[in-house]
């Protein structure tokens, strides 16, 4: 049976299944943070600083399915802001349901609210269940990624 998705802002009592479903996608990233970072980061999205991100959750039968994490930010090549999706997460159960999708949209129409022309995102080569979606909906890039050493 089909579950009505609802997407919607991340609120103060979301704090444990938000915490719960980040955790989970850290691990399948192979990394974790400290206890502190939660706690910033969950202030951060719930705060109202232009600079931060902000977070859009998704929402099936009362219980949060999905997050997502994203920041506009300028860029030298344009004069309006981009939008830089950060983390993006489903729940295992809720993957090929639209969950994805439909936090992705939000994100595109939060960026088409705000005037911001891109909206772009990385993902590792082996998180293949997700690049079906993203090649379905975006555009892959050749850019390479490097980290200071």
């Amino acid at each position: 049976m089909a579950h009505a998705t609802k997407i919607r802002a991340l609120r103060t009592d979301d704090r444990d299944a938000w915490a719960e479903m980040w955790r989970d996608y850290l691990a399948f990233y192979e990394t974790t943070v400290p206890d502190a970072t939660y706690d910033t980061t969950f202030s951060r999205l719930i705060g109202d600083d232009p600079q931060d991100f902000s977070c859009f959750v998704a929402e099936q039968d009362g219980k949060l399915v999905g997050l997502t994490h994203f920041l506009f930010h300028r860029h030298a090549w344009k004069v309006e802001q981009v939008c830089y999706l950060q983390d993006l997460y489903a729940r295992p159960e809720t993957r090929g349901t639209g969950v994805g999708r439909a936090l992705i949209q939000a994100v595109y129409d939060e960026a088409d609210r705000k005037g911001a022309p891109s909206v772009y995102w990385l993902t590792q080569e082996f998180n293949h269940t997700a690049r079906q979606l993203y090649d379905r909906i975006g555009t892959l890039t050749p850019f390479i990624k490097y980290n200071r050493s």
